[in-house]
């Protein structure tokens, strides 16, 4: 029987209403809340990996501007998807969760063997997230209705990517819900 993880990733102030605002985000807000609730409820981990950038020099800052700097109010969670005192929260400075974060060892500790990915953005940060999972072994989980960036074209893009290249499995959130309600 598998041991997920949910991966909530970058559903943070700056990315869904400040500096690097997806208009998009909005639309999975609801179905994350919904998963994290039977996450918990069902004790699988949830672990937020949030960009906490250096405001003094960072490698992103060169493409996209200054967003997410550590400590400030747009590097923290949107107020709606809160962590709750049970979950995990890892720093990240780079697109992937895992680029030199602990992610990896506390996945390891926690015993997990797939990853369920969701957050912004599809074809960024969720796509190098899913890169890092498969080069370490997880089996990867990608909710469609879960996910999302800035336009059709991209999210559509970034599903078929992981889907093709890392073999990340793509369903919807209703779908794992689904599935994890047999595994109780």
């Amino acid at each position: 029987m598998s041991k997920y993880a949910v991966i909530v990733i970058d559903m943070l102030n700056d990315f869904v209403y400040g500096a690097l605002k997806c208009e998009r985000a909005h639309l999975i807000i609801p179905n994350m809340k919904k998963l994290l609730a039977a996450a918990r409820d069902r004790g699988i981990p949830v672990i937020y990996a949030n960009d906490a950038h250096d405001k003094r020099i960072d490698h992103e800052f060169k493409l996209w501007g200054q967003h997410a700097v550590k400590g400030s109010d747009g590097s923290r969670v949107i107020e709606e998807l809160e962590p709750a005192e049970s979950d995990y929260v890892v720093e990240k400075k780079r697109y992937s969760a895992f680029y030199e974060t602990g992610l990896d060892m506390l996945l390891r500790e926690l015993e997990v063997d797939t990853v369920v990915l969701t957050g912004l953005h599809t074809n960024i940060c969720v796509k190098h997230t899913a890169a890092d999972a498969f080069y370490r072994g997880y089996n990867i989980i990608i909710l469609s209705d879960a996910v999302q960036t800035f336009t059709d074209e991209d999210h559509n893009w970034g599903l078929k990517y992981a889907e093709r290249i890392y073999g990340a499995k793509i369903m919807t959130t209703e779908e794992f819900l689904n599935m994890i309600s047999y595994t109780r």
